[in-house]
């Protein structure tokens, strides 16, 4: 497994890949945060392509992403990390609509436990769901966070 850290004009970013591609990137500051292990190399030249893309999401010039992922999860949270990944910047979806979208209507709650259990924010775009009534829900980065960075990619949602 790689390491680094990535500064970014949200705060630090830990950024996580093994041979096949990314498999975790946390806010540092959020609940979420990632302690280096010690079996960890620490490479950041193997992050060269995840931080540049980093950098045009914050400038504002990117607004998909195009790295390898590979995350840890069972089949089920597998399809709603692809299913978050179909939406689009600018966009924001509920857990019902989540769950309507890998066909499984009444898999809300467990949506909402995938949504939560994603281990690649922003590239995964898990901040791009909220609740049925158009606010906020949580988010492993905080609220703070997820509000700045839907407003950073012109979402409408309520506070």
């Amino acid at each position: 497994m790689y390491y680094t850290t990535y500064l970014s004009p949200m705060g630090e970013i830990a950024l996580v890949a093994n041979d096949d591609g990314l498999t975790a990137l946390a806010f540092q500051a959020g609940k979420a945060a990632i302690k280096k292990q010690a079996q960890w190399q620490e490479e950041p030249e193997k992050f060269q392509e995840v931080v540049k893309q980093l950098k045009e999401y914050f400038i504002g010039t990117r607004v998909e992403f195009d790295v390898p992922l590979a995350p840890t999860g069972t089949p089920f949270q597998k399809s709603v990390w692809q299913a978050l990944c179909n939406i689009k910047q600018g966009e924001t979806y509920t857990y019902s609509d989540i769950a309507t979208a890998i066909n499984n209507p009444k898999a809300v709650r467990a949506v909402g436990t995938a949504n939560g259990a994603n281990p690649i924010a922003l590239i995964v775009p898990c901040h791009r769901v909220i609740g049925s009534n158009g606010k906020l829900t949580g988010y492993a980065g905080g609220l703070g966070l997820k509000s700045k960075l839907l407003m950073h990619e012109g979402a409408h949602f309520s506070v």
